[in-house]
């Protein structure tokens, strides 16, 4: 295998998906015609969306990796070239590019299926660079999500033991959204910051026959998406998890229950060996446990722990208007890479949501990728639009507005 890259180890990344990169072919309803050979995955539409919000000189602080077998078409890499991105390009001639076929029914639900094998990205995948991004966007189960997280974090402490931990934006993988796979979600929640399951796949994991959407109208079920949401956290009473929700047309749920935060860390207590985080084992020492709790006068004394006061809010799509919307594939995982980069950039997670809104518009006006372009004042356009004006028309609609 060959790689190819340019960047330099020490370039400051911001976000990084290990999400896959997959050469799509898309199939409609007839009459409309099937077309091939479009940029598409997981990595590479968070990477758009990222990348929508990180114009020049940011464009390096956005990181994917693309794994390149024989029919790699000349095309696309022209493509991938014009976005500058710090992109880790992988060839292996032995094989082909992983490939996908994509099919959409008249309520815009997609079904999907390899056609050629897959090749899953792992902590060993990142270079120096990568390793040490700001933020992680990852589409996987949740058994896998723990595994990279503690992959990346212990590659990153055997280079770098003082390094900030970063950012984890997981969006779990929609087969293995159902009721048996909760337990493991909720083992997951506290590995990463962000949950962003859609609609579908949060009624997946809490068994909803109706895949939350409404049986009168087929939009989604605004109620159902809260309940689950209230239901999921309230199995987490002790901290602050953060669920945001991706509902197409409805836009996003942003669900955060109130609970001690866990960043920063204010205090790191050591644990024993090889048992789950934050259990009580029968070889503790509880005197010396509750010792170190207590001040002279064997009062009970904590250092102050920073509090979420939680969130609950919905969040409107950009694009209002059904017409505006000509393919959906790709708008979840671009609406995730501007959310995560946000959050690498110091916004809240309301804020971030918005960003995540606006990347997503970009995304699904057209099938495949938008166009990038530059305008008559050499500011970078994407279909003719600036990304910041688009940004703070949206936020201003929705009372919030700060520059990128």
């Amino acid at each position: 295998m060959e790689e190819n890259q340019d960047m330099s180890p020490s370039q400051e990344i911001d976000f990084c998906t290990m999400g896959m990169f997959i050469i799509d072919e898309i199939h409609y309803l007839p009459p409309k015609p099937p077309v091939f050979d479009v940029l598409g995955g997981g990595g590479a539409y968070s990477a758009l969306g990222a990348r929508l919000l990180s114009p020049p000189p940011l464009t390096r602080t956005v990181s994917w990796i693309i794994d390149a077998g024989s029919d790699f078409p000349s095309s696309i890499s022209s493509q991938i070239s014009t976005w500058e991105t710090s992109v880790l390009m992988r060839t292996d001639p032995s094989r082909l590019t992983t490939r996908g076929w994509n099919g959409y029914d008249s309520h815009q639900n997609r079904a999907f299926k390899y056609t050629t094998p897959k090749l899953r990205l792992d902590e060993n995948a990142l270079t120096p660079a990568l390793l040490f991004s700001k933020s992680f966007h990852m589409v996987c189960s949740p058994t896998r999500c723990i595994d990279l997280v503690n992959g990346i974090l212990r590659k990153r402490k055997a280079i770098n033991p003082r390094a900030e931990k970063p950012l984890f934006v997981w969006e779990p993988v929609p087969d293995l959204c159902t009721p048996t796979e909760l337990l493991n979600c909720t083992n997951a929640l506290p590995y990463v910051d962000i949950c962003s399951p859609n609609h579908a796949e949060l009624a997946g994991f809490m068994g909803d026959p109706d895949l939350g959407l409404d049986p009168e109208t087929g939009d989604v079920d605004t109620t159902a998406v809260e309940r689950a949401c209230e239901q999921l956290l309230g199995s987490m009473p002790l901290q602050s998890f953060a669920l945001v929700i991706r509902c197409g047309a409805k836009g996003c749920y942003i669900a955060k229950n109130g609970g001690r935060s866990r960043r920063p860390s204010v205090v790191k207590r050591k644990r024993p060996r090889n048992h789950a985080r934050g259990g009580l084992t029968l070889d503790m020492d509880m005197e010396a446990l509750f010792a170190g709790l207590m001040n002279g006068e064997g009062s009970f004394e904590r250092e102050p722990v920073p509090v979420d006061p939680g969130v609950e809010r919905w969040l409107p799509a950009f694009h209002n208007n059904k017409e505006k919307v000509v393919d959906p594939t790709g708008g979840g995982n671009a609406f995730l890479g501007g959310l995560s980069v946000a959050l690498a950039r110091g916004k809240g997670v309301e804020e971030a949501a918005a960003w995540g809104s606006v990347a997503a518009s970009f995304a699904i006006e057209q099938v495949g990728m938008p166009v990038l372009g530059v305008d008559e004042e050499n500011k970078e356009t994407w279909n003719g639009v600036r990304v910041e004006e688009r940004l703070k028309d949206f936020m201003v609609k929705n009372g919030r507005w700060s520059r990128f």
